[in-house]
């Protein structure tokens, strides 16, 4: 269904700017209260954003793209909430159903964010809910898919943050952002390698889900080993072969983070900056607080803030989640 994903060009980075207007948020950032010695780090709260994601970004700019009429039989996604969590969001203000496909794992907080959107739940096996995303559709389902990732107008939205980055940190250095489906990293290097291409991309993973950083190492997508343990939304079995060219070229260096740094970074946040973030928000800040790279002013991608209290809890005891 997809064919290779290419570069965005500016003029449709600033036509999803425009689009976005008034629905997505011109996130703040911060100066990090934990950063490493000799190290300056600020954080791109996208956690901020109205659905608690930056996934409003993508999945907005993918739908106002769209012609009306095109809508009328509804919408759906494969995720494992945030994006389920923008079709939800924007089915609602278009008054349209919405249908979210997740897997059996998907993290309460957002199965509750849905619920309260109205949203049509549909639980599918993990296995069956991977090769949907991979497939980009569902036979019995009728409705427009809508694709976090490789959907041009979807990268052309996640490119917006990089345009903001750019704006509120002109001396930045490099940009850390957490790289599940790839579609962040690779929209925000878009606007990134067209207005500042000095400036490094370094996509962030856990030690324990990595499949980029294996994909760069074997120099193709490969399937590997993942246990993400409590951080959804990154560390699975593979690259999309749809994304891996354009990853390929844009991403510079991939950081990988054990489960604990994520955790602590999380802890981190909330003791020094009263911010929350989820466990794949975390990864890239978890990157940043480890000073594994040499640049001296980084800014690092708080992607998302849903996560279950809970697990919260936990994390503030000063455990990592089992």
């Amino acid at each position: 269904m997809f064919d290779t994903v290419k570069p965005v060009p500016m003029t449709q980075i600033e036509a999803a700017q425009t689009r976005l207007h008034g629905l997505s948020s011109v996130t703040p950032l911060v100066a990090c209260e934990a950063a490493p010695a000799g190290k300056s780090v600020c954080l791109k709260l996208e956690n901020l954003q109205p659905i608690g994601s930056f996934k409003i970004r993508p999945i907005g700019n993918a739908v106002l793209a769209r012609a009306r009429a095109d809508l009328n039989s509804g919408i759906y996604t494969t995720s494992t909430g945030n994006s389920a969590l923008g079709v939800a969001f924007m089915a609602r203000r278009l008054g349209i159903a919405a249908t979210a496909v997740v897997p059996m794992n998907a993290p309460q907080a957002k199965l509750e964010k849905l619920r309260r959107l109205g949203t049509r739940i549909e639980m599918r096996p993990t296995e069956e809910w991977w090769q949907a995303i991979r497939s980009g559709v569902l036979a019995d389902r009728a409705g427009v898919y809508i694709d976090a990732v490789r959907d041009p107008a979807s990268l052309a939205g996640d490119a917006t943050i990089g345009l903001e980055i750019l704006a509120q940190s002109p001396d930045v250095e490099a940009i850390m952002i957490p790289f599940g489906g790839g579609g962040l990293a690779c929209g925000i290097a878009c606007a990134v390698r067209a207005l500042r291409p000095d400036v490094r991309i370094i996509a962030c993973e856990l030690q324990s889900a990595h499949p980029l950083k294996a994909a760069r190492a074997a120099g193709a997508p490969v399937e590997t080993a993942h246990a993400p343990g409590f951080v959804s939304g990154v560390g699975f079995g593979t690259v999309l072969p749809e994304m891996w060219p354009l990853a390929q070229a844009m991403i510079d260096d991939v950081i990988t983070v054990s489960l604990n740094e994520v955790a602590a970074a999380i802890k981190t946040m909330v003791e020094h900056n009263r911010i929350v973030a989820e466990g794949a928000g975390a990864v890239s800040v978890a990157a940043a607080l480890s000073g594994r790279y040499a640049e001296t002013r980084v800014c690092a991608v708080v992607s998302g803030g849903n996560i279950d209290n809970s697990m919260l809890a936990t994390i503030l005891e000063g455990r990592t989640p089992g």
